[in-house]
């Protein structure tokens, strides 16, 4: 991806705005994961094919690293070590959640298609956290 897309994404030039951005992005959509897992885990879990206690503790899971992840878009420059973090756990939820579906996950049609969708996005955000992490560091040098 280039430089110029990126900024189009983030819609700003600026390394360090565009790295909080994708950072509160993220803790945004996973919040929202979460408080829909913990306020619906019976209707989500039955459209889902999953067990609503599955979902309770996703939720409770995402509410607390959507905070932490919030908390590190919210610091006016975030730590590159915690950066990494998240690009790193955002790139293991990925993996992981494609081999759950594959290795012992019995989704519906929906919940096949919703686990795909969402490992994608996050592997998206981690992409996108991890070049702005990088245009960030190449712009201080």
């Amino acid at each position: 991806m280039s430089a110029t897309q990126l900024a189009a994404l983030a819609r700003t030039v600026e390394p360090q705005l565009m790295l909080r951005r994708f950072l509160a992005l993220d803790a945004v959509v996973t919040g929202a994961n979460a408080l829909a897992y913990l306020a619906l885990p019976g209707p989500l879990g039955r459209f889902l094919g999953a067990g609503s206690g599955l979902l309770t503790g996703l939720g409770a899971f995402l509410a607390g690293y959507a905070a932490g992840v919030g908390l590190l878009a919210a610091r006016r420059h975030p730590p590159t070590a915690g950066v990494r973090i998240v690009v790193e756990a955002n790139l293991v939820w990925s993996a992981v959640s494609l081999a759950a579906l594959g290795l012992w996950l019995t989704p519906t049609t929906a919940g096949a298609v919703w686990t795909v969708l969402q490992a994608l996005t996050v592997a998206g955000f981690a992409v996108l956290q991890h070049l702005a992490l990088k245009a960030r560091q190449l712009s201080q040098d």
